[in-house]
C-alpha cells in the first residue's frame, strides 16, 4: 500500500478503498436501498475516513462507521445516536464547536481532536471480522504515523475498538506492554516510543502517549446507563488533559 504524505491524501484513498468485498457489497446495498427516513437522500457509500484537524492530540477511536450514519453522511459519527452522544459530550467539555452531528456541512468544528475508527466501511450488523479488521489496519498504523508529531493522547471506545488498535500502535511505532492491556472502562496505559533503528536512537518521554479505555457510545451502553454523559466527559477530560488541551467543567 502507497504511504500517502499527509491526512488529506490519506482520507482521499481510504475513502476509494474496496479491499473487502463483504464490507463493499454492504455499503453500497444499504446506499441504494436506504432507510425510509433518509429515502431523499444520497448516501455516501463509501469507506468513511476520520475527521478532524490534522495537528491533533487527542484521538478518538471508534468500532466502524453506522450503516445509515457515516455511511449515509460521509463523516465519522455523524447522523446517528452513537455520534450525537460523542458530540454531546466532546461540546460539554468544550472541544467540539457545537453539541450536535447531523451531515458533514453542519459546520461542526474539532478542537484538537480527531475521531478515527479501525475499520472505515459499515459493516452488517456492525460486526467486521476479524478478517476485515487485519485488512483495513494498514489505514489506522498510516494515521497514527502522521499524528505522531503531535499526538499525546487517545481514548478507545470499546472492547473491538481497543483489541484492533493495540496491534496499530505497535505498527506506528509505539511500545505495547506484554501482556496485553485489558479493556476496562477508566483504563489508562502509557505507551511509549519505541527507540529508532539502524542505530537505535532514543526518543524523548514527550512522545509517549496516554491510551484511554471507554464503554462504546453506543445505544445499547447509552440507553441502559452502562455509560452515561457524565461517565464519557470523565473520560474524555482525563484524555484531554494528558493531551495538553483546556477543557471546561459541563453546564449541567
Amino acid at each position: 500500500m502507497p504511504r500517502p504524505a499527509d491526512l488529506a491524501a490519506l482520507d482521499a484513498r481510504i475513502a476509494g478503498c474496496r479491499a473487502c468485498p463483504r464490507l463493499v457489497a454492504w455499503r453500497e446495498e444499504v446506499a441504494a436501498t436506504k432507510r425510509a427516513a433518509f429515502a431523499g437522500q444520497t448516501y455516501w457509500g463509501r469507506p468513511v475516513p476520520g475527521f478532524g484537524p490534522a495537528d491533533a492530540s487527542l484521538l478518538v477511536v471508534g468500532l466502524a462507521p453506522a450503516a445509515h450514519g457515516g455511511n449515509r453522511t460521509g463523516r465519522m459519527f455523524t447522523g446517528d445516536r452513537s455520534g450525537d452522544v460523542l458530540y454531546a459530550a466532546l461540546h460539554d467539555v468544550g472541544l467540539a464547536s457545537r453539541g450536535t452531528s447531523v451531515s458533514a456541512d453542519d459546520g461542526l468544528e474539532l478542537y484538537g481532536v480527531r475521531a478515527t475508527s479501525p475499520v472505515h466501511c459499515a459493516p452488517p450488523a456492525n460486526k467486521p471480522t476479524p478478517e476485515e479488521r487485519d485488512t483495513c489496519r494498514p489505514w489506522l498504523v498510516r494515521e497514527l504515523e502522521l499524528l505522531r508529531p503531535t499526538l499525546r493522547s487517545v481514548v478507545v471506545l470499546g472492547a473491538f475498538g481497543w483489541q484492533a488498535a493495540l496491534p496499530a500502535f505497535a505498527g506506528a511505532g509505539w511500545t505495547v506492554p506484554r501482556p496485553r492491556p485489558v479493556f476496562t472502562h477508566g483504563a489508562r496505559v502509557t505507551l511509549a516510543r519505541r527507540p529508532e533503528p539502524d542505530p537505535p536512537v532514543a526518543v524523548p518521554d514527550s512522545s509517549a502517549i496516554e491510551l484511554f479505555g471507554c464503554f462504546h457510545v453506543s445505544q445499547r451502553n447509552t440507553f441502559t446507563g452502562r455509560l452515561t454523559p457524565a461517565m464519557l466527559r470523565e473520560v474524555l477530560s482525563a484524555a484531554a488533559e494528558a493531551a495538553g488541551l483546556t477543557t471546561r467543567a459541563p453546564s449541567g
